[in-house]
């Protein structure tokens, strides 16, 4: 088994999160089918909404199967990236809210020690902290939702944050691993792919349970040593992996939230002095030091900004990284109210060789002259773009020297489709839109 005696272990696992995505940024795609992935030649689905799973649709099936399987009106989007990352690192920095060992293994997956954040392990105190995390992340991200697991080891965990999928939440109590996981088909554990499926098939092993039956040295027959011990090990809940935060430190940081937002400049200059300080006191504890500087400011609705200057020479000075923090928090409105502020040093080094003088101007962090984008002439289905007429919308569709765009965002109504010139100068591509 696990080796833990409580429930202390949460996976977390947003709802097709490429496609949730899509569907919060594009209103007029909410609640109709969505596949994300290579739209031309031999591309393959890499994520599909709930609404086009229901046709069998899903993740690394070629798209042109989708589209033969899907009904008319899904919408096939090539993916943004961009807009994924910034909704991961809100919900990243949500779990690190919740405990300091979070071990994030994809864009959209993590696993958190609870024990390490001194929280209630009882059922009922982590079926709470599931509950919270839930929402928080439902309204921090604009609407994508989590499904969550907590139980005794990581296996248990990822599979009770599966077993509800969308939007649930599975506590497993320490002693039910085995009727929870048992039932389930063998190919639920994360060692059966559809070779080892198919062979475990052949001898009628279709459920964890049946797997649990089989004798180690018959496993070890099938699939070698390392595999046939290890499909020998999950089969009985026997996981013993701990959750791990990166293991080398790139930098030293210090953060706090806030039960009630900042709003007063002076306090919030006040706290910076005091995480910068902290800072600089674990630099000096692990003899290290750093040349680049960060502050990170939280918003009320969970807009997070950050800002960083680096420096010719290294430094554990709190004074100077004081200093330093404060110049970059002058660059932030904080005027809204805070809810989490942070600072860091990073670019590390072992030693330190400080200026004799106080910082001068040529120190202040320059802003990259923004530069002008052309207009491409193979516009993406899905892709951010901005018209100087029209304003914010999403590429629609294009082919034969034209552009279809429909223009809303995550707060407006469905909007109006346009058609274009692929080559229409007023048409440009843009960011992702603030959800926010």
């Amino acid at each position: 088994m696990s080796g833990r005696r409580s429930p202390s272990v949460l996976h977390v696992d947003l709802d097709a999160m490429f496609a949730a995505v899509e569907q919060r940024d594009k209103v007029s795609l909410r609640g109709r089918p969505v596949v994300v992935g290579g739209v031309a030649g031999r591309g393959v689905v890499s994520t599909a909404s709930y609404e086009a799973r229901a046709y069998g649709v899903h993740s690394a099936m070629p798209m042109a199967q989708a589209r033969r399987r899907s009904p008319a009106g899904t919408a096939y989007l090539a993916p943004r990236f961009a807009a994924y990352r910034r909704t991961s690192e809100v919900v990243m920095a949500l779990l690190a809210e919740v405990t300091p060992v979070v071990e994030q293994v994809s864009i959209d997956e993590a696993y958190l020690d609870l024990a390490a954040g001194g929280h209630d392990l009882s059922v009922a105190g982590v079926t709470a902290v599931g509950r919270r995390l839930k929402r928080d992340i439902a309204r921090a991200t604009g609407g994508v939702t989590g499904s969550v697991g907590v139980a005794t080891s990581k296996l248990m965990a990822k599979i009770g944050s599966e077993l509800r999928k969308p939007d649930g939440l599975t506590v497993i109590a320490p002693g039910d691993e085995l009727s929870v996981l048992h039932p389930l088909p063998v190919n639920r554990l994360g060692g059966v792919g559809p070779a080892t499926e198919q062979r475990l098939h052949r001898s009628g092993v279709r459920t964890v349970g049946d797997l649990a039956t089989v004798a180690l040295d018959d496993l070890v027959d099938w699939f070698g040593q390392a595999h046939g011990a290890g499909l020998h090990r999950l089969a009985r809940a026997d996981d013993t992996r701990p959750v791990v935060s990166e293991r080398e430190a790139k930098s030293v940081s210090a953060e706090e939230t806030y039960d009630v937002d900042l709003n007063d400049t002076a306090r919030i200059g006040r706290e910076v002095d005091l995480l910068a300080a902290r800072v600089a006191g674990r630099l000096r504890t692990g003899g290290v030091s750093g040349r680049t500087v960060s502050i990170k400011v939280r918003h009320h609705d969970f807009a997070t900004i950050t800002r960083s200057v680096t420096r010719d020479q290294p430094t554990d000075d709190p004074r100077l990284v004081a200093q330093l923090a404060r110049r970059l928090l002058t660059e932030v409105d904080t005027s809204g109210g805070v809810r989490l502020l942070g600072v860091a040093v990073t670019t590390l080094t072992a030693f330190a060789q400080d200026e004799l003088f106080a910082l001068g101007p040529a120190e202040q962090p320059v802003e990259p002259e923004p530069q002008p984008v052309a207009a491409p002439t193979g516009w993406r289905p899905g892709q951010d773009v901005h018209h100087d007429g029209y304003g914010p919308g999403w590429v629609w569709g294009s082919g034969l020297g034209r552009v279809t765009v429909r223009f809303e965002g995550p707060g407006t109504a469905p909007g109006p489709v346009r058609t274009f010139a692929v080559t229409d100068p007023g048409l440009r591509p843009a960011e992702p839109p603030d959800w926010t």
